[in-house]
């Protein structure tokens, strides 16, 4: 591969930067010679032949976008000279077979879980504290407050530390002195956990369960019903109001029509039965301790890797992310699959364009069915309130090379590999199939991987090409940068680099395996990930109106 430019598919018409190229730069490939009409920024495309008004452009062999004017040879595509466009899509037309990679090397290797009563396995131990409505988000925070320091699950401080330092200066009138305080890092450690076996105690607030649609409070209620079965947490305390719309009885029902069987310690507290504030949360802190004693009796034990579930997730996505990091994780999701493990690759909007090839990949008809059923259902809600998918992309996709939502979905699609779609999900329903699950999220960051760890997820995958803190309250989120740059820049979010694929040194399989290898230490909780340890605990439930 050429360590200047890349054409990604031989049906494509343009070509990626790999690094910045000058103008009157000659580049020459497949027989083509070009001469660069002007500067090429890396993660940017330039066009292989000149372009007309109405031609299309393709990349990933995926149609995604059209010329708007025309374009010279080599020369810069971008938001004025290309307008997105994609491909239609008819259902399933074509019979798939797929040959999964050599999967021998780990054959006879596990991990090291919590084994649950139901036959899941979780990477972590976790009770949750929830509130089903946004009226008990105060009472969650007081619980936070009385638990977290105590309990060991905080961490020192460094910001309140800065601050200290530079409130100290003013009160001395030593103000030539604040600007050269420093950030004492070293602050940042853990303190000593009561509950050595514990991960920790989680606490989601949220702004829904009254106020909105029923159907809202109902997906709500699903979700949260998610995040208690999810086999990462070992319990969970409930706090209810009493009045709002997402009602005690309707969280049992989501809980049961997912786990009949469902037998973890739940503590569920009504305030309008409880009378006092007080009495509401001595018996919440009481009750919740009692259960982190349990809790703590559990311990890791050696689980096959058919029992990790592993979301697939992009955000802040560069030129770089479809060519680097999600075929990477895609390499790693097959192996997933090859081995009897479960993938979800989720963002619907970001799968815009690729329907034909995720269609023709499903395991039968009527799977192809509800995916290109709920393709078209998003589809029109985003119409109905004048949006659409093509409105996608961000201003930092944009800035680094993603011109239109196809081409961002071409990239995005990446990350689920090559294997049989085996199952597709509406939002809030969990995983009952291993191989590669296709799930209705948003293109959202944290709306997506708050969706896919309701659904079952024990453990995502996270690429970004341009930085994003995001993490995840109870499912360990590993980071994976498309670029070395950026590993470079932002070492404190980012676990893994996958730039060495851009340079030719490491090829996508031998990324993929070394994920792998990194997901079975996180598993066991012999590597922790840097959203955990930063506390990254992002939770946002989607409500069913448009986000993209």
């Amino acid at each position: 591969m050429s360590t200047k430019f890349l054409k990604i598919h031989p049906a494509d018409n343009v070509y990626v930067a790999l690094t910045d190229l000058k103008a009157g730069e000659k580049i020459s490939s497949d027989g083509i010679s070009i001469t660069l009409p002007g500067d090429v920024q890396a993660k940017h495309k330039f066009v292989e032949k000149s372009l007309l008004p109405e031609d299309e452009i393709t990349m990933y062999g995926c149609l995604v976008g059209k010329a708007l004017k025309a374009i010279p040879q080599g020369g810069v595509i971008s938001t004025h000279n290309v307008k997105h466009k994609s491909s239609s899509f008819v259902g399933k037309t074509q019979t798939f077979s797929w040959t999964g990679p050599d999967v021998t090397k780990w054959k006879e290797k596990t991990f090291l879980g919590y084994h649950r009563a139901d036959g899941q396995v979780g990477t972590a131990n976790y009770w949750i504290v929830i509130p089903l409505v946004f009226c008990e988000n105060r009472n969650v925070n007081v619980i936070r407050q009385a638990f977290e320091e105590e309990l060991g699950f905080g961490k020192d401080d460094v910001y309140k530390s800065y601050v200290h330092e530079l409130v100290k200066h003013y009160r001395e009138g030593k103000l030539d002195k604040i600007q050269s305080v420093t950030l004492n890092s070293n602050l940042n450690g853990s303190r000593t956990k009561l509950f050595e076996n514990v991960d920790g105690i989680k606490f989601l607030t949220h702004e829904g369960g009254c106020g909105g649609t029923r159907q809202d409070s109902e997906a709500l209620c699903a979700l949260l019903a998610g995040y208690i079965n999810n086999p990462n947490v070992g319990g969970a305390t409930v706090l209810s109001l009493g009045c709002q719309n997402a009602q005690v009885d309707l969280l049992k029902q989501k809980l049961q029509a997912i786990n009949p069987g469902f037998s973890k310690p739940l503590v569920i507290l009504e305030q309008q039965k409880e009378g006092t504030e007080q009495d509401l949360l001595s018996n919440a802190i009481r009750q919740t301790f009692a259960g982190l004693i349990e809790l703590n009796k559990q311990e890791r034990k050696p689980a096959p890797l058919t029992k990790l579930v592993v979301g697939l997730e992009c955000g802040g996505s560069d030129g770089f992310s479809g060519i680097s990091a999600n075929p990477a994780i895609g390499h790693t999701s097959d192996l997933l699959a090859a081995l009897g493990g479960a993938s979800i690759l989720s963002e619907f909007p970001e799968l815009c364009g690729v329907e034909q090839e995720l269609l023709n990949r499903c395991v039968d008809q009527e799977t192809a069915n509800r995916f290109a059923h709920l393709m078209r259902a998003y589809a029109r809600a985003a119409e109905s309130v004048g949006s659409g998918f093509d409105m996608n992309p961000s201003p930092g996709n944009i800035k680094d090379g993603l011109i239109t939502d196809a081409m961002k979905s071409a990239g995005a699609a990446k990350k689920g590999g090559t294997s049989p779609v085996m199952d597709v999900l509406d939002y809030t329903e969990c995983v009952r199939r291993p191989g590669l699950t296709l799930l209705c999220t948003p293109g959202n960051d944290v709306e997506s991987t708050t969706a896919m760890a309701g659904s079952g997820a024990n453990i995502m995958l996270f690429t970004t090409g341009l930085g994003t803190p995001t993490g995840n309250p109870i499912a360990p989120v590993i980071k994976l940068s498309s670029n070395t740059k950026l590993a470079q820049k932002m070492p404190d979010i980012i676990d893994i680099d996958c730039g060495p694929v851009i340079t030719g040194e490491k090829s996508i399989e031998k990324m993929g395996e070394e994920i792998l290898d990194y997901i079975i230490d996180v598993a066991s909780g012999k590597a922790k990930p840097k959203a955990v340890q930063l506390n990254q605990d992002d939770f946002i439930p989607w409500k069913r109106g448009v986000s993209l």
